[in-house]
């Protein structure tokens, strides 16, 4: 009885772990695509910018911003420049710190950016 009674305790056990763990997301990895509608679409979405027109996740205007790499990305989204000095300015991109995002998932997003948004 004893016995009986442990196993249907272990097969419980292991069921809600499961269960637990399906529905925190902790049992499967995010792609790049994911990630980046999660954080980053609400402002650049399609590869847009809402903020600022020129500064779009198009190649040709991540070049001429020096945003090349994905460590340059990567960056970008650590750093993303200085806070607006006047009231009436937009506010740009918010930091992404690691803690925000890790830095695998970083890139995955910035390699996600390069293969997208050409």
């Amino acid at each position: 009885m004893r016995n009986h009674l442990r196993m249907v305790c272990a097969v419980c056990s292991v069921i809600l772990l499961l269960v637990f763990l399906t529905e925190t997301g902790f049992s499967e990895e995010k792609t790049g695509e994911a990630l980046f509608m999660a954080h980053c679409a609400s402002c650049h979405s399609n590869g847009g910018n809402i903020l600022n027109p020129k500064k779009t996740l198009s190649r040709k205007d991540r070049e001429a911003n020096n945003i090349i790499t994905a460590a340059d990305i990567i960056n970008k989204m650590r750093n993303p420049g200085p806070a607006p000095t006047h009231p009436q300015e937009l506010a740009g991109m918010k930091m992404f710190d690691k803690y925000k995002i890790s830095d695998d998932e970083a890139q995955k997003i910035a390699e996600y950016i390069l293969t997208t948004f050409k």
